[in-house]
């Protein structure tokens, strides 16, 4: 392979028709190659004889291009690169370049330059469609290529070292989708954006479907390029960058990325956090994951969300309890235990509750003295269990009673007091415009100030108006209408 920094005027710098057949249609490369000009780098741009150059990676889209496609300007061009503080003079998306195009050659016809060559560069074999590529088919013997830009966006290999990173492994779902170029975190030595978090910079764990983080996929720039930044959700819990946050950022059940401002919402994402547990045979594992979900949604004003929330406080409340047997049962058929022994031990299952049945057979059996007292025995164990069952559904439903008068009473706190404060606030601007007008004599300003002073009482008597509806809450959300919960509380109940 050349040498991508070696001086343009130690290559052939014609065109390399080899790549395009009779047809016209461009030729498929193989995997950490690199070339000059034409059909994949531009020609004589931007004066004669300044012929870029191009590189590929080893990672496929499953359409058969590929992923890790690099452009390289001229040498001589370096000195443009220094004047924009650009570290590398490469380019891994075509946003990039068209924007490093027009800072540069304001005047240049962009559309005409990117029509010169073509961004897209066939791959010699395409993914399988398990996603994994056989590099075995690929020919190796090439050298290594120079190191990509700073900031690509998929760099061959994994930074970080992390061996579980995906980019390791040719992926065919939207992760294989163009990622926005990022000359800030990407940039780092040991930071890899598959795999690392943008708020600790630490890998993250893909076991268990990555229920740990969440990666921004937020549309950025041209030709739907994602954002494609991760983060483990309790970083962005202690970053207030996740969950319900007031003040200034505004989070309601989201994700912020402090890489590109979007948000994303998370209460499908918890949902999925309850499909995996269902996956799963450690209570322990299971109550950290529904602990994080709860923290994710506590405050949130979504219906959905508090649908959601109630959901966990359930399962919740049987994790607790060790009850995981009955754990994703619907709560009306949770009250029936399954009895696997039971008819090995003579005994039917009527309506939820043991009978017993005795046979001819078992009466006229030299047995049956024994048999009796074995089925006494099973008729204590299995009195038993029915107890625990009992004291275990009673607890549960108390518990998930407590936590919802708990929810209910937060927001009713959390408005009242609101409301409360404004009432004060009105009460002292009254004082003030009250003693203003006092030390004033009468004249027009005067005037206006008593006009003032008017609507100031009335606005307090229709903030009065507005506390005395809301004191009807005192009754229980239950017995309050769904106007007042909707208009002072913020709850859309259905």
């Amino acid at each position: 392979m050349m040498d991508p920094d070696a001086p343009s005027g130690e290559r052939d710098n014609s065109r390399n028709d080899s790549l395009v057949n009779e047809n016209g249609q461009l030729q498929p490369v193989l995997p950490e190659t690199s070339g000059e000009g034409f059909p994949y780098a531009p020609e004589n741009f931007p004066n004669p004889g300044d012929n870029w150059r191009w590189r590929v990676g080893k990672r496929v889209y499953i359409t058969g291009y590929y992923r890790d496609r690099y452009l390289y300007a001229p040498k001589r061009l370096k000195y443009l690169f220094k004047e924009q503080h650009i570290a590398k003079y490469g380019f891994a998306s075509r946003l990039s370049l068209v924007q490093f195009i027009r800072a540069a050659f304001p005047d240049s016809d962009i559309k005409a330059f990117l029509e010169s060559f073509s961004w897209k560069i066939p791959s010699m074999k395409p993914c399988l469609e398990n996603g994994v590529p056989d590099w075995h088919a690929f020919d190796a013997s090439h050298e290594e290529s120079p190191e990509p830009f700073s900031s690509d966006p998929g760099s061959v290999g994994c930074k970080a070292r992390n061996r579980t990173c995906v980019s390791l492994v040719c992926r065919s779902d939207k992760l294989a989708l163009s990622l926005m170029p990022c000359d800030i975190c990407c940039s780092e030595s040991n930071f890899c954006r598959e795999c690392c978090c943008i708020l600790c910079s630490k890998p993250v764990d893909f076991m268990r479907g990555g229920y740990s983080f969440i990666r921004c996929e937020a549309a950025i720039g041209e030709e739907g390029s994602i954002c494609g930044h991760l983060a483990h959700l309790n970083c962005g819990l202690r970053c207030y960058m996740a969950g319900t946050v007031g003040g200034s950022i505004g989070l309601d059940a989201e994700y912020y990325c402090r890489r590109c401002d979007s948000r994303t919402e998370l209460v499908s994402h918890v949902g999925k956090l309850l499909e995996t547990c269902k996956s799963m045979e450690s209570l322990d594992e299971i109550d950290e994951i529904l602990n994080m979900g709860v923290s994710l949604l506590r405050g949130s004003q979504k219906s959905s969300a508090k649908l959601l929330l109630g959901s966990i406080y359930s399962t919740l409340s049987k994790v607790k309890h060790r009850n995981s047997l009955e754990m994703w049962r619907e709560d009306g058929n949770s009250a029936t235990p399954i009895l696997s022994n039971a008819g090995s031990l003579g005994m039917q299952i009527d309506n939820g509750s043991p009978c017993l049945e005795v046979s001819e057979e078992n009466i006229s059996s030299d047995g049956l003295k024994e048999k009796a007292n074995l089925l006494n025995e099973s008729e204590s164990s299995s009195s038993q269990m029915y107890r625990q069952k009992l004291e275990t559904e009673i607890n549960w439903v108390l518990q998930t009673m407590r936590q919802a008068q708990d929810f209910e009473f937060k927001i009713a706190e959390e408005q009242l007091h609101a409301q409360k404060k404004c009432l004060y606030n009105l009460h002292e601007q009254l004082d003030h415009e009250i003693s203003e007008l006092k030390r004033q004599t009468p004249s027009i300003h005067s005037s206006d100030l008593v006009d003032l002073v008017s609507k100031r009482k009335d606005q307090i008597k229709r903030e009065y108006e507005k506390l005395s509806k809301m004191k009807a809450v005192a009754k229980g959300f239950g017995r309050t209408s769904k106007e007042i919960l909707r208009e002072h509380f913020g709850l859309e109940l259905e």
